[in-house]
């Protein structure tokens, strides 16, 4: 599997990693619904088995349960060590209600617990999940603190998800950003026209999320399907899920299919294919939640769409 380096850092990533976040299973605001963890965990091992070396989770996801099921596939895993990136800023309380804290003390106390749920002496990548709500005051004391840790050796490289380019250029005032984690899809392409090209010009290495929409372009969704979402899938309330988006969205996952078909692949793969060949995007986080999942998707890198599938697929969406 081709690997490209990450931003500044020296971690050599492959083109696509095991995405964690459904696998932190369901009792938190933006689960997925319930989840075997047996088969979470196959479907890490999975992952690896077919090469990739990385592997995206965060404390949010699953209220920690995500990270300690990380945790567990690479207890059984008897191959290289992927690399694990995970993130902070999102804690909760007793009564799983989850708060935005970019406080310096807060993010020290998350790195010390997901440093304890992994199982590991330093979280190769450590990401803020998400910027403060109006008021970027609180990137600099926060990312003051990220890079502290990384001083200290308790992570190794620190990167931000979900920032916009002044969010990113308060961080890089104080310490340098190894990587930017947007969402991006053919559904959803508001990072291409600054915030990509500002990450290839600096540098930062772009790690994108949700390059199937969160399941809506693997060609295996429907009105049905959509419509029976149980009420703990956060996507059963999701814009991209109910009408009047969802029909032109399944649309996009038809046109998919048939560009897949010609190539004798799936639909979510040429998703992500399309995704990987913006010359900004370093690797893209894909997430399963089964071994089969996994088989489904993970080669996806390995396909190069021609001009005309690209132009016909970026019409539509345009």
């Amino acid at each position: 599997m081709n690997k490209k380096k990450l931003g500044n850092s020296d971690l050599d990533i492959t083109n696509i990693g095991f995405g964690a976040w459904a696998i932190g299973g369901a009792g938190w605001d933006f689960g997925w619904g319930h989840q075997e963890d047996n088969e979470s965990v196959s479907a890490i091992i999975r992952a690896l088995e077919l090469g990739i070396n990385w592997i995206d989770t965060a404390a949010v996801y699953g209220l920690g349960h995500s990270e300690e099921i990380v945790a567990k596939a690479l207890s059984l895993w008897k191959g290289n060590k992927p690399y694990v990136f995970t993130k902070c800023a999102q804690v909760w309380d007793k009564d799983k209600n989850i708060i935005l804290s970019h406080d310096p003390d807060s993010i020290r106390k998350e790195c010390e617990s997901s440093l304890k749920r992994l199982k590991v002496d330093a979280i190769d990548l450590y990401q803020i999940h998400w910027p403060p709500r109006n008021n970027d005051d609180k990137i600099e004391p926060a990312w003051e603190m990220m890079a502290k840790l990384k001083t200290e050796g308790k992570v190794k490289w620190i990167g931000v998800s979900n920032f916009n380019v002044p969010q990113l250029q308060t961080a890089m005032k104080i310490a340098p950003v190894t990587s930017l984690q947007p969402p991006y899809n053919l559904i959803n392409r508001k990072y291409e026209p600054e915030i990509l090209p500002f990450c290839k010009e600096n540098n930062i290495g772009v790690i994108v999320y949700s390059p199937m929409s969160s399941g809506l372009l693997t060609g295996t969704f429907s009105k049905e399907r959509a419509a029976n979402l149980s009420e703990d899938d956060w996507r059963s309330r999701s814009a991209n899920f109910l009408e009047p988006k969802l029909s032109k969205n399944l649309e996009l996952a038809e046109k998919l299919k048939s560009i897949a078909k010609k190539l004798n692949r799936n639909a979510g793969e040429i998703a992500i294919a399309w995704v990987l060949k913006n010359p900004a995007v370093t690797a893209a986080i894909v997430g399963a939640r089964n071994p089969l999942q996994v088989n489904g998707v993970m080669n996806a890198a390995d396909i190069k769409l021609n001009n005309q599938d690209i132009q016909d697929l970026e019409a539509f969406t345009a």
